[in-house]
């Protein structure tokens, strides 16, 4: 009995020298990103076809991964697809992202975290009914398409605006009359003109693609009314980021990569858009785009909190950050976000 004890105890201890001794779990060898259309999502266009998070992972010793892209337009869908653990990191709208955050905020296993910084430009609300030169002109049957109703990053840019036009307590005036329309499918049925559909709140490049359509003209731009704001950002559950830090990283870092080739390349990273994008647009053209003075990729937060404190005014959201930084992960921290 001695000798089976004693073979016992050695087991077992071999058995806690392992558990103590034993690397960390590897991280994942596989990542899901979903991206939108048009050119708010350009750095993780450019990212996928230049492979640089493959790039970045394999540097970090993380091996040779597998990436897969999927194509997500609109807040509530991708909010949906995070919530159901089907998604890594996504491309989303800022509003989008705030308001999952602010609802899984200090829920474990279902928190998210920004881990990115994206991109901004002006979102125009374009309009094939020549009466429509205001946002006061518009009527109820007056529809305006917009990826996704209330929670979409341009359907809080437009309460955004409503609420400077006719005050901060009627920020939802135009909610009634917004519908949900991929982008694509929008600018189809606005330049087509035989539906209920009368504007379109767009980013580029199917906002240029309609003011060069007859008929189309611009009814406003947000940049008039919000200034310069990061439209678009990247987030990730909190403990997928928690479980691969060297991911997460790695993800930063492409997108520094990403934001570097376009600011350093405007002709290349054209190309690349118009190489992959779902709409019919010429390299020159989208080269004009980026080079717009209203255009800007950068992997630093800026005017997020400005979502926030609208979102919270508004009862939109019930959790309010104290600062930008505390909705992204704390690599980002020392950068001059906003």
């Amino acid at each position: 009995m001695r000798l089976k004890n004693i073979v016992r105890s050695l087991a077992a201890a071999a058995v806690l020298a392992a558990a103590l001794g034993a690397p960390a779990r590897a991280e994942v060898g596989e990542v899901r990103i979903s991206k939108g259309f048009g050119i708010l999502y350009l750095p993780l266009i450019v990212m996928q076809d230049q492979q640089f998070l493959e790039k970045r992972a394999k540097a970090a010793g993380l091996g040779d991964i597998k990436v897969t892209w999927l194509m997500l337009d609109g807040g509530n869908v991708i909010n949906d697809a995070m919530m159901a653990g089907t998604l890594d990191f996504a491309g989303t709208g800022a509003p989008g992202f705030v308001t999952l955050w602010a609802k899984a905020k200090g829920i474990p296993g279902v928190e998210v975290v920004g881990v990115s910084g994206m991109s901004s430009t002006s979102l125009w609300l374009m309009a094939n009914k020549p009466e429509l030169k205001s946002l006061k002109d518009f009527t109820p049957t007056d529809k305006i398409a917009l990826p996704g109703i209330k929670t979409s990053l341009a359907a809080v840019v437009l309460q955004m605006i409503a609420a400077k036009e006719f005050g901060d307590a009627n920020y939802a005036k135009m909610d009634p009359m917004t519908i949900s329309l991929p982008h694509p499918e929008a600018l189809a049925a606005l330049v087509g003109g035989k539906t209920e559909v009368k504007a379109h709140f767009t980013s580029p490049p199917f906002q240029y693609l309609e003011a060069k359509s007859p008929g189309i003209h611009r009814v406003l731009n947000s940049v008039d009314y919000l200034g310069n704001l990061t439209l678009d950002v990247t987030f990730a559950p909190k403990k997928f980021v928690d479980a691969n830090p060297k991911m997460t990283q790695a993800f930063i870092e492409a997108m520094d990569d990403a934001t570097a080739l376009i600011a350093g390349d405007k002709k290349l990273a054209a190309e690349i858009y118009a190489k992959n994008s779902k709409v019919k647009v010429a390299p020159a053209e989208v080269q004009q785009m980026i080079e717009d003075k209203d255009a800007r990729f950068t992997a630093t937060p800026e005017g997020v909190m400005q979502f926030a404190e609208f979102m919270h005014k508004a009862g939109s959201i019930k959790v309010k950050p104290a600062k930008w930084s505390d909705m992204f992960v704390p690599q980002l921290a020392g950068r001059p976000g906003s």
